[in-house]
């Protein structure tokens, strides 16, 4: 590029003006000479710092501009997916869409669960604000109030009909609800501490806890007793999940690790040590995503046939991982939040990953490519939990801006 005379005398004014200002005198000399600038006090002070101001905004526009690449690359993968064609676009491929179908408020304070109804068209929200809510997501309506825990509920949790709803609390109950009568029937108190996380086993017979008492329990659906206790965390349990079978159960914590344990013989049978800060939370691999993840990491499955299983990981290190648990290895890392991961899940179809994080985003993932293909502003704070409908193509956020969103997927 080729600077005309006059851009050319007025750089050489600007590095003069930035030598002389920094102290390099003999520099500053050298210069004037060779450059042969006639200094007029006057005239220079329009130079003072100017250099300076020109570095520091090229860099600003430099930012600028990859964002608006980045938007425009986003824009036209939106026309190639999402335009008239869209309908044609396959299901498994559908990903959440901005902007939010609709944005329901009503609780008071931070949510901090939101997940769908298995069978009818409703979800349901747990808050810092001691309630759990209920919502048509396709109307957008308020439905009802569930109220009987007297702190922070944590985490909630549907078996697999939809007729039982679990809850877990900051006042280290866990309560279970009939979800046709909308009733508690049954409280059950065992932790000595914040219950965090909570899960409705596959078979629908028991649950598992998990607290900042450091240990993760099991208990009787039919008695409320508690029959088995986990106990191998150093720190507080922040999420807990069965596998898909029920014989497996996966846990994560403060202490930076993931455990997957035996049902069964309550042993551990791994403990995933990669991330650098507290895990927040995990989510199983279905079967529909298998074929992608042997794609995307070149696993051999094993002689017996069946991959697996594979789990994946959100961290306060702002990374997640996905691991091969029968080997216990990492199998890959995605990397792009810029702050805490709160939540994640395999979208149903298998092929992409969904994350939310307190960047306030929600980011899907083609993690064949271990790329971030989509982000989404979400929120005016913190993203805490999502939940990606099984069928119907909707997601469903909630943030500590005490609102609940739902998204639409095509």
């Amino acid at each position: 590029m080729v600077l005309s005379q006059r851009q050319r005398d007025e750089l050489n004014r600007a590095i003069a003006d930035y030598l002389r200002s920094n102290g390099y005198e003999e520099a500053y000399s050298t210069f004037k000479k060779e450059a042969e600038l006639d200094i007029n006090e006057e005239v220079d002070k329009k130079y003072a710092g100017l250099l300076e101001k020109k570095w520091t905004s090229v860099i600003r526009l430099q930012k600028k501009v990859m964002e608006l690449e980045s938007k425009l690359n986003e824009v036209k993968e939106d026309m190639t997916y999402g335009g008239p064609v869209g309908q044609k676009r396959d299901p498994k491929e559908w990903i959440p869409r901005p902007p939010e179908r609709y944005a329901l408020s009503g609780h008071r304070a931070p949510v901090t669960r939101v997940i769908f109804h298995p069978v009818f068209s409703v979800m349901v929200t747990a808050s810092e604000d001691a309630t759990i809510k209920v919502w048509d997501y396709e109307a957008g309506d308020f439905e009802r109030t569930l109220k009987g825990h007297t702190d922070s509920v944590q985490d909630i949790s549907f078996d697999q009909t939809g007729k039982l709803l679990a809850s877990c609390s900051a006042d280290m109950s866990i309560k279970l609800w009939d979800f046709q009568g909308f009733e508690c029937i049954r409280t059950m108190h065992g932790h000595d501490h914040n219950v965090s996380s909570v899960a409705i086993m596959p078979n629908g017979d028991h649950i598992v806890s998990a607290s900042r008492d450091k240990s993760i329990k099991m208990w009787e659906v039919a008695t409320g007793y508690c029959v088995k206790t986990f106990t191998g965390h150093r720190e507080w349990v922040r999420m807990v999940r069965p596998n898909q079978d029920g014989s497996l159960i996966a846990s994560c914590s403060n202490d930076q690790t993931v455990r997957v344990w035996v049902v069964a013989s309550k042993e551990c049978k791994a403990e995933l040590r990669e991330h650098e800060h507290v895990v927040e939370c995990i989510a199983w691999a279905p079967d529909s995503a298998h074929p992608t993840v042997l794609e995307a990491t070149g696993s051999e499955s094993k002689k017996s046939g069946k991959p697996g299983p594979f789990l994946l990981s959100g961290s306060r290190d702002k990374t997640i991982k996905m691991w091969d648990v029968s080997i216990g290895i990492c199998l890959m890392t995605l990397v792009g939040h810029d702050n805490w991961v709160r939540g994640i899940l395999f979208h149903p179809g298998g092929r992409f990953i969904v994350s939310c994080a307190d960047d306030k985003t929600i980011r899907i993932w083609d993690y064949k490519n271990k790329r971030c293909m989509k982000t989404l502003s979400a929120h005016e704070h913190f993203v805490t939990s999502l939940d990606f409908h099984k069928t119907a193509p909707y997601v469903v956020t909630g943030s500590v801006d005490q609102t609940v969103k739902v998204w639409e997927c095509r």
